[in-house]
């Protein structure tokens, strides 16, 4: 609302809101550290573990940061930009979800405490970028080589992912499958596409019982059960193309006159589709894979040919049995020839758990797609192995791309507070206050930890800063080693993460933090409501006046 001359002029349509000024950003801040506090119990390897029911009484119960956020459901526009930054965070990582979620939280909270000594929230905003690029270099100083051949290394940085994730049982197990499948899968020049990593999960048996396939599993049958049940030394035909007689493009009817010209007509429908299953056969294929469906008459001869075959296979599936068996997929029945099809050493339909049976696809010679199917006791236990190997595919496919890991247990985070309040004392002026504050939330992490392992936090951040102030080679890699509540060196308990989780985490979480701290003006627009009360009652009234026609005489 403005005023000209005394005169209130309305500019926003009526029940909008509007906030401004400190209040706005109270609100902000306010919303964004109630998302941070909802998920910091969840960090580290001691974390608890969170229960999700929706509307409809489906229930999640995990630790992921992530999964968390977006499951809630959250109104507040501030904060649902905590959540746009857990997005990204598994988006670019896969890792570190919860770690960008906190540190932003603790940012807005720091900013707080200094938009109360009067210093400009500009002035705020560009400290912390500052103190996040300067950040940026720090960790690329830290950081430490990975060769794609050093197996153990990646091993721990897997091993780092999934630690907190309910599997410390299988753990060993999940490692070794883990980054076997992802050095599989690599690329000559590095890259790593997990899309090439299928997960399958399955109810039933223990964590123990996963295991990673050196090829594919389809989760379909044979079409018919003559069909042979394990196709050794395979020869595979990808088709993505109807085995089904032609049907007209524009409609068209034929009239038939006689019982002979129907016999004729199905005779060369018959006729067509066996011609199309010669042409598979004398490609030399023994097994067919099918996007589209199978005729039933094609699939009595194909089994009669001894083919073992399968429809309606997804179109990701025929992507990754092509890139692991090297077979072509084919879009059309005259393209059929013996060069386009794949290899494998044995297609075998096998049950896989009670009563459900799926096809595995094995001895690849070069598989660059690979399966892992994971097991678990009840649906819930299988869903959350899944979001843990899903982050170790993705943590150890990062590592291996970049090439560089830090040390976990909060080393880096307390490193990086140190050196930044050096670097702060050369900056001067009212942006060293903001690099302080940033130096200073960073440090929420290592005392999280202590927090979520029942320890006490302020003698686990004496201790640690103590440790890195002493410099020194293994001073930097010092974090908190909750399992026996000390101070440790990270490298050697193997607790180490990709150099991608860390800077990503910081360099959103200050974004995020910034565009929340440069907003001074909240307008709201108001609900799109039903009528009004008025105007029901106009409604109601014109109704009620229709009820005058029942005096009308009858016809």
């Amino acid at each position: 609302m403005s005023s000209l001359g005394g005169q209130p002029i309305l500019i926003l349509k009526e029940g909008s809101q509007r906030t401004r000024g400190r209040d706005a950003q109270s609100g902000n801040i306010a919303a964004a550290k109630a998302v941070a506090s909802a998920v910091r119990t969840t960090l580290g390897p001691r974390g608890m573990d969170k229960m999700l029911v929706d509307t409809i009484g489906d229930v999640v119960i995990t630790n992921d940061g992530v999964t968390i956020l977006k499951e809630m459901d959250i109104e507040h526009p501030a904060a649902k930009m905590m959540v746009e930054i857990a997005k990204t965070q598994d988006d670019e990582v896969g890792d570190g979800t919860t770690t960008a979620v906190v540190i932003a939280g603790e940012l807005l909270k720091r900013s707080e405490d200094l938009l109360d000594q009067d210093v400009h929230p500009t002035v705020i905003a560009h400290g912390y970028r500052m103190a996040a690029d300067k950040a940026q270099s720090i960790l690329g100083e830290i950081a430490i080589d990975v060769s794609p051949e050093d197996a153990e290394t990646l091993k721990k940085i897997a091993d780092t992912a999934m630690t907190g994730k309910g599997v410390e049982s299988a753990k060993e197990k999940l490692t070794d499958l883990v980054v076997r499948a992802i050095t599989m899968v690599a690329e000559e020049d590095g890259t790593v596409d997990i899309d090439f990593v299928k997960v399958e999960k399955k109810v039933g048996g223990s964590i123990e019982d996963s295991e990673i396939i050196e090829g594919m599993i389809i989760d379909k049958e044979r079409v018919h059960p003559a069909m042979p049940r394990v196709v050794k030394d395979a020869k595979i035909l990808l088709l993505n193309a109807a085995v089904e007689f032609k049907k007209t493009e524009v409609d068209a009817e034929i009239s038939i006159t006689s019982p002979d010209q129907l016999q004729m007509f199905l005779d060369e429908e018959e006729r067509m589709i066996k011609a199309i299953v010669d042409k598979i056969v004398a490609s030399g294929a023994t097994v067919l894979f099918c996007q589209k469906g199978i005729d039933d008459i094609a699939q009595h001869y194909l089994a009669k040919a001894g083919i073992f075959a399968v429809r309606r296979v997804k179109k990701s599936d025929m992507e990754k049995l092509a890139r692991a068996t090297g077979a072509a997929v084919v879009s059309s029945i005259d393209a059929i020839a013996t060069e386009e099809l794949g290899k494998a050493g044995n297609v075998e339909e096998k049950k896989v758990s009670a009563g459900e049976e799926m096809i595995f696809v094995t001895g690849c010679e070069n598989p660059k797609a690979v399966s892992v199917i994971i097991r678990g006791g009840t649906e819930h236990v299988v869903a959350e192995l899944d979001r843990a190997i899903e982050d170790a595919l993705r943590v150890v496919s990062v590592a291996l791309e970049d090439q560089k890991f830090v040390a976990g247990g909060g080393a880096p985070e307390i490193e990086l507070s140190l050196r930044l309040r050096e670097y702060a004392a050369t900056v001067g002026g009212r942006a060293q206050l903001a690099i302080e504050a940033f130096a200073n939330a960073l440090e929420i992490i290592p005392r999280t930890l202590a927090e979520n392992a029942g320890l006490d936090p302020i003698d686990m951040l004496v201790a640690l800063r103590a440790a890195h102030e002493k410099g020194g080679e293994s001073g930097k890699y010092m974090g908190l080693d909750v399992f026996n509540a000390v101070s440790g060196n990270m490298l050697d308990a193997g607790v180490i993460e990709p150099l991608r989780v860390k800077t990503q985490a910081v360099s959103s979480a200050a974004e995020a933090a910034v565009m929340i701290l440069r907003i001074d003006d909240v307008i709201a627009a108001s609900r799109s409501a039903g009528p009004s009360p008025e105007e029901m009652a106009a409604m109601g009234g014109g109704m009620g006046g229709m009820g005058g026609m029942g005096g009308m005489p009858p016809m």
